[in-house]
């Protein structure tokens, strides 16, 4: 029998690292009886950080699924890291979520990472709600906070309650709904609550923000706007109706405060995920794609009735084998079912499917649209992305596209028992972590790990150490430059080889110029007259693509180049694909150099947060790191500079910036774009990369 779907809500808790999102979820297991004693972050007992790393260090570094029950709804809570390195866990999370709870620190406000969690859940067009945490805390103020959520992400919260009390003596809120007043006693027990009338001095406030709140509710319902416009009040049903449309289609974000830790206004927050997040069956479907990613005009419709459609959205390794965490998106999916794979084309059977409760799990035999589940031990290589699909009706869902990594460090094993074992260990690593590549050095033999930031790279060394027990030695990290050109140049070359029976023959004439930003390599024939045959051009676009991984200048990636084919000349018996495709590796060798050829080291969007007395020391040095400063802002507790830095000068920062600012300050990075680097810099990065191949060649 297939349950009702629309007591099921799929939701993500995300926010700036140390927001206080994991102790939120914790709240939300202790409040829906799945845990009896909420664990907390501070002494790493928390139940969704069950990883060593993440208990050492009270960050959250995978997201992590767990089911439960809230008056008779379905919660599928998904907590996700806060910190800049792991941003694509929150990014896949978002891609199978129908709602979300936003959660900032009543005294941080709107930061860093706050932004681009915001910013990538607009993209995905996630319904939200505002939670402001930590309103018992030193500096917190709750109508500043909601003030920056207007200025700084631009959107709009719907303030739903107001806090009673201020920093030490806040103890509750009022509902501006109801006009009740919820007050916590101090024992930690968030059962332990009365409820009672406005208080006195709060009333004219209430008053204001209730009129606030109808005001921008009603406008959701045109019959009601016009009615309240006549004088007349709406129903609180009316009003939760408008409020329930209004959040679905992202006009506005209900807004909550309290404090997770100490267990006030969570209840208020679960219920406002049953009456104002969307259940499964009110998103808009998944598109369905073709095999080249673009949308087939096809949907995923919501409904065990359909064909099953599920997609891989998380790939973790633990002491129970590899999971598989799956979205299903439509049908129903039955324990020794075959489903296909459509990236990969091959079948599996479903041999285990579990309910995710953190690292504990409750075995499933069926699952269905609206759920996600893991599926444990899958055999095919099933990847992040790919889409699972009844073989009989064959789809692909729409992908998902990950940042490329900006930094590697070598890693060498100590002794040969290392060795296989860190081969084993990586394997699983990428399979996890789509951001997280992996190389080997074909001169030295070393092994190169590429990543998003140092704190990423270094939780991975710190995994495959401690997890799997890899001795290591660990090389200085590297920035990933690339390569590009910066003049137009007009160019001939000819392919030509002879020795004994047929020979090999490819004239090619082009154009070698700079492209738009990032659009990678483009390649056209604009050949008239057949001097160079049509079956020929596959295998000169492959010959000019293939050696884009090597620059004229270093041997880095190159990017943003077009080339175009004007004419060229063949033999009737010489030419062949793979002489055409010599001519066109010989061509890239030749012209490049040319081409005005240009080194670009990657950009990061700096962000510090610094006490006030510290601005000029910052600001200094990061000008010193060649930075640019984009923007600062006051808050209440210090100043928040922005700036563009290269991120070769980025290395070792946290010690600088400790040092400078006796220890308060903080800052988070991420990857911007690519610039041209300044030409004693460029100098410098050329010369070191010739020394390494010609201490290699020795």
């Amino acid at each position: 029998m297939s349950a009702d779907l629309s007591l099921y809500r799929n939701i993500g808790i995300f926010a700036h690292v140390d927001a206080g999102k994991t102790t939120t979820t914790e709240r939300i297991l202790k409040l829906t009886g799945k845990i009896h004693k909420a664990g907390d972050t501070h002494d790493g007992s928390t139940t969704t950080d069950f990883m060593e790393q993440e208990a050492e260090r009270g960050i959250t570094i995978q997201s992590a699924a767990v089911t439960c029950f809230w008056k008779g709804y379905r919660f599928n809570v998904i907590d996700t890291p806060g910190h800049v390195d792991f941003t694509v866990e929150v990014y896949r999370s978002l891609k199978v979520l129908d709602g979300g709870i936003g959660v900032f620190c009543g005294s941080g406000g709107v930061e860093p990472q706050s932004e681009t969690n915001w910013r990538y859940a607009n993209d995905a067009e996630v319904a939200r709600l505002i939670f402001i945490n930590k309103l018992d805390r030193i500096g917190s103020d709750f109508i500043r906070v909601t003030e920056q959520v207007k200025k700084v992400l631009g959107a709009t919260p719907l303030i739903m309650t107001l806090p009673i009390g201020r920093e030490e003596t806040f103890c509750g809120v009022v509902d501006l709904l109801t006009r009740k007043a919820y007050i916590w006693d101090d024992s930690g027990n968030p059962d332990n609550f009365t409820v009672s009338d406005v208080p006195a001095d709060m009333a004219d406030d209430v008053e204001m923000y209730r009129e606030q709140l109808v005001e921008t509710a009603v406008e959701q319902d045109d019959d009601l706007l016009m009615a309240y416009m006549e004088g007349e009040q709406p129903s609180i049903e009316d009003l939760k109706r408008c409020i329930r449309k209004g959040t679905r289609d992202l006009a506005f974000f209900p807004t909550y405060c309290g404090s997770a830790f100490k267990n006030k206004g969570m209840q208020l927050v679960l219920d406002a995920v049953v009456d104002y997040l969307p259940s499964p069956t009110e998103v808009d479907p998944q598109p369905l794609t073709d095999e080249e990613g673009n949308p087939n005009g096809k949907f995923a419709v919501v409904s065990a009735d359909e064909p099953f459609r599920a997609l891989a959205f998380k790939i973790m390794d633990d002491r129970f084998g590899a999971l598989t965490f799956v979205r299903v998106y439509s049908g129903v999916l039955n324990k020794g079912d075959t489903i296909l794979n459509s990236f990969t084309g091959k079948t599996e059977r479903i041999g285990r499917m579990v309910e995710m409760y953190a690292n504990d799990r409750i075995d499933l035999t069926s699952a269905q649209a609206g759920d996600i589940i893991a599926l444990v031990g899958m055999k095919n290589n099933t990847q992040t992305g790919h889409t699972l699909c009844d073989p009989k009706h064959e789809c692909t869902l729409e992908p998902m596209v990950f940042p490329e990594p900006v930094i590697s460090i070598s890693v060498t094993p100590k002794d040969k028992n290392s060795v296989d074992k860190m081969g084993i260990a990586i394997g699983k690593m990428v399979s996890e972590d789509p951001t997280f590549r992996v190389e080997t050095d074909t001169d030295s033999g070393e092994t190169i790990l590429r990543g998003m930031g140092e704190l990423h790279l270094d939780i991975k060394v710190d995994i495959l150490k401690r997890t799997y027990g890899v001795d290591l030695v660990v090389g200085q990290p590297q920035v990933a430059y690339r390569e590009t050109i910066t003049r137009e140049i007009e160019d001939s070359y000819t392919h030509k080889k002879q020795s004994g029976g047929s020979g090999q023959f490819g004239k090619i004439d082009y154009f070698i110029r700079p492209g738009e930003q990032n659009t990678g390599f483009k390649f056209k024939s604009t050949v008239v007259g057949g001097s160079v045959p049509k079956e020929f051009f596959p295998a000169i676009e492959k010959g000019f693509q293939s050696m884009m991984t090597t620059g004229p200048l270093a041997g880095f990636p190159v990017l943003d180049v077009e080339v175009e084919l004007v004419d060229g000349g063949f033999h009737a018996v010489d030419s062949s694909a793979i002489a055409f495709e010599i001519a066109a590796k010989g061509a890239f060798r030749q012209s490049m150099p040319k081409a005005g050829p240009q080194l670009l080291e990657p950009i990061m969007k700096v962000d510090v947060f610094t006490p006030e007395d510290h601005v000029g020391d910052v600001i200094g040095d990061l000008n010193r790191r060649r930075g640019m400063i984009s923007g600062q802002e006051a808050g209440a507790s210090g100043v928040r500079i922005k700036a563009d830095v290269p991120l070769s000068e980025m290395f070792g920062y946290i010690s600088s910036l400790r040092t400078m600012t006796s220890g308060r300050g903080q800052f988070s990075m991420e990857f911007a774009h690519y610039a041209a680097c300044p030409n004693n810099v460029a100098e410098a990065v050329i010369a070191k990369e010739k020394e390494k191949k010609a201490a290699k060649n020795n």
